[in-house]
């Protein structure tokens, strides 16, 4: 991220230490089974899920609702992911966690791999691939779930956004990008974002309220 990047010039951050290494010791390379069996259609299929029905599910949650007129979810998911955001942002920052395919030997980065396009587009948002924990896309994926499955009575579309969704874990593994324990992290903040963004609304939108009225 070209933000990460000025946040830890101006306070002077470089750290040396790779967490891979500690969760290594504890998940071993179990994820490793992801690419027990590759095939370049999947491979494919996989990378198109990754990269663009992860950005079409968020995208989508915000339209579904903005259609529906549901202005109240339409605010809970965006405090929802404002939250996700807030919240992710230190551990890339202090805790950085290489990804699995620079990490275990026998996992491939079939992602990096397919395209020289693909690989600097995505060196451009985490320069030294090592902002897994927790996972963004397991948790944002995992909150829009949450949203359109208990915010809508549109069943269809609840089924869609369930199997994106898992389309969408299975990825993060088989790419050879997160750690399992990236994706645990990511659903637990996914949980606690969705259930602070519902729970407290109310509140949280009647301070931004009050600040907005009282700087205008």
């Amino acid at each position: 991220m070209k933000s990460q990047d000025a946040i830890i010039t101006l306070l002077d951050i470089s750290p040396d230490y790779d967490l891979a290494k500690y969760i290594f010791l504890i998940e071993g390379n179990r994820v490793s089974m992801f690419q027990a069996f590759t095939n370049p259609l999947l491979t494919y299929i996989s990378s198109f899920v990754y990269l663009f029905g992860f950005s079409f599910l968020l995208i989508f949650t915000f339209v579904i609702f903005i259609l529906t007129r549901q202005i109240r979810a339409l605010q809970e998911f965006a405090i929802g992911v404002t939250i996700i955001y807030i919240v992710a942002f230190p551990f890339y920052l202090f805790t950085p966690v290489k990804v699995t395919c620079y990490t275990l030997p026998n996992v491939v980065p079939l992602l990096y791999n397919l395209s020289p396009i693909i690989y600097d587009g995505l060196r451009s948002v985490d320069p030294f691939f090592d902002n897994c924990f927790p996972s963004l896309h397991a948790a944002l994926s995992f909150l829009a779930m949450l949203f359109i499955v208990f915010r809508t009575d549109l069943k269809r579309v609840k089924v869609v956004a369930v199997i994106v969704t898992l389309a969408i874990q299975f990825t993060i593994f088989y790419l050879g990008i997160h750690w399992i324990s990236d994706f645990i992290g990511g659903i637990i903040l996914a949980v606690l974002s969705y259930y602070v963004a519902t729970r407290y609304h109310d509140r949280i939108v009647s301070k931004f309220d009050i600040t907005f009225n009282r700087n205008h």
